[in-house]
């Protein structure tokens, strides 16, 4: 048994879809109950400010998933992007499949721990941003995601460090 099914069960209409390097999966501004499942690749999600300035909230690679979480709780517009980095596989599920998929008390327990673990980490990370160093920040994602930096464009690792890809460029030359 797979990651996935172990998560959402096989009573599911999760879809199983292949997108190329750069597709938007998930658009900004509409309301969205899917789920991304990255099975193979590598997949970003991202806000854009008023100003047009793109910012990295999260990766994904192999065995995570993104999903807009305000958006498929409170029925709210979307507030990120999801686009692949690389060609990818990924499995769309509703959260309603997450919520609900074969539950019995076991899984419903397991998906109330990996959604605490995801509620910690993105309390982390706003933590991190608040009070950490440019450098701080750059070793806590070589932690978090201790593959990517050979997958992902500088440019994207310092949208999501909070920073300008000269900063980034310094810091590395530090390291």
């Amino acid at each position: 048994m797979d990651f996935l099914t172990e998560i959402i069960g096989t009573d599911t209409k999760a879809i199983h879809k292949k997108f190329k390097k750069k597709e938007i999966i998930q658009k900004q501004g509409v309301v969205s109950k899917n789920a991304f499942y990255v099975k193979k690749g590598l997949i970003r999600s991202y806000s854009i400010d008023e100003k047009g300035k793109e910012h990295i909230f999260m990766f994904g690679a192999e065995d995570w998933i993104i999903a807009d979480l305000e958006s498929n709780v409170f029925n709210k517009p979307t507030e990120l992007c999801i686009e692949t980095i690389e060609d990818s596989e990924i499995v769309i599920f509703t959260i309603d499949d997450f919520n609900y998929a074969e539950s019995s008390k076991e899984k419903l327990q397991k998906n109330s721990k990996l959604l605490a673990r995801r509620i910690g980490s993105l309390q982390r990370r706003v933590i991190q941003l608040m009070s950490s160093s440019a450098k701080e920040r750059y070793q806590i994602f070589l932690e978090t995601y201790p593959l990517l930096p050979n997958r992902v464009p500088q440019k994207m690792i310092a949208s999501y460090l909070g920073i300008t890809p000269e900063a980034l460029s310094k810091i590395r030359g530090e390291s």
